[in-house]
């Protein structure tokens, strides 16, 4: 999904408590829908998704579903 950047760029970026300040995370944003960014490089590229889209992510990743090992 692209979004025009007007809907981010006053947004409020939050990072993950798990990257415990290195940088090396994403950060998301809840806006007219949520983004999503690198924190290396904040000015590159967003992905947005629906709410529902989001949803159905957050719940994979607290069930195990984009675990490696």
């Amino acid at each position: 999904m692209t979004l025009h950047p007007k809907y981010t760029q006053n947004a409020q970026w939050f990072a993950s408590s798990a990257s415990e300040g290195f940088g090396d995370c994403v950060e998301v944003s809840f806006v007219t829908v949520v983004s999503l960014r690198d924190t290396k490089e904040p000015e590159g590229p967003e992905l947005h998704f629906s709410g529902s889209e989001w949803t159905a992510f957050v719940a994979g990743v607290r069930s195990g579903e984009f675990d490696l090992g």
